[in-house]
Order: C-alpha cells, then sequence, then structure tokens
C-alpha cells in the first residue's frame, strides 16, 4: 500500500458516522493508551468542535488520522493534534501524507492562520520537517516529553 493509496476525508464531528467515530476512537485508544501505555482523558470535549481528518486504506481500515482545532478552541492558533498513523501503515510514508493533508485542510479551513501542535518531543525532527518550530520550552504532558511547535516560528 503506498501513502497515495489512502482515501481521505475531513468532517466536522457532526457530520461523522458511527462506523466512522468508532474505528477513529479504536484506533486513538489503541495508540495513545496501549501502545504508549499513557492513561490520559482521550475524549476530552474537543472533539466536538474539532474537523476530523480520517485517512482510509483501500480495505476499508482506517490508516491514519488527526483532529483540526480552529483558533480559539485549545489555543488562539489553529491547531494540529490527535495525530496518529495505525500501527500496521507505518513505515510507508503515511504519516508524511497524513501531515501533508492536515495542512492543506487547514488551510482550506481557515486561510493564512498561525498553525500550533503540541508534539510528543521524540518527533520533534518528523514535524520540523514539514515547517513547524519549537515555541518555547519542552514540558511534560500526561507523562510524556512535549514541545509546542508551530508553523511560523522563526528556524
Amino acid at each position: 500500500m503506498s501513502a497515495a493509496a489512502l482515501r481521505w476525508t475531513c468532517q466536522p464531528f457532526d457530520a461523522l458516522t458511527g462506523r466512522e467515530v468508532y474505528p477513529l476512537l479504536q484506533l486513538r485508544s489503541e495508540v495513545f493508551v496501549v501502545e504508549q501505555q499513557c492513561i490520559f482523558q482521550d475524549m476530552d470535549g474537543l472533539d466536538l468542535p474539532g474537523w476530523h481528518l480520517l485517512g482510509w486504506a483501500d480495505d476499508g481500515r482506517l490508516a491514519a488520522c488527526a483532529r483540526l482545532l480552529p483558533a480559539g478552541v485549545k489555543a488562539p492558533e489553529v491547531v494540529i493534534g490527535r495525530v496518529i498513523t495505525a500501527p500496521w501503515a507505518r513505515g510507508q510514508g503515511q504519516g508524511h501524507a497524513l501531515m501533508r493533508e492536515a495542512l492543506a485542510q487547514c488551510e482550506r479551513l481557515w486561510p493564512g492562520q498561525v498553525i500550533t501542535l503540541h508534539a510528543q518531543a521524540r518527533l520533534e525532527g518528523y514535524y520540523r520537517g514539514h515547517g513547524f518550530r519549537p515555541v518555547g520550552e519542552p514540558y511534560i504532558e500526561d507523562g510524556i516529553p512535549h514541545i509546542e511547535m508551530n508553523n511560523r516560528a522563526p528556524a
């Protein structure tokens, strides 16, 4: 499967069907709670005002996803969060395809806005490759080192 093989959808929460919400929450639980062994409140109320970018494989499985939040919901800027590539889909360029699509969708939804993300510190280089730069110092969130980054910070 190539990264180009994913079928992308981007919808507000209220437009998602149960058959879309279930695999979305299942994948987030699989990666953030089980794989990363992090007990945290995933359903934090921010899904409701968010847009949900979903990358579907040809066989109908959810391969990648991200949550896009308008400015003023979690931060003064637009926020890309809950970025995941399914374990079975890793190593094939899906994560990079996901970030390219997330950036394109943010530009479509909120043209010209600064985009922020709260990255796991171990992924700083990955996000740098997509034009993000650190803002401030690293911090701990849910027991995991993070760093705030945005696409307008100086290099």
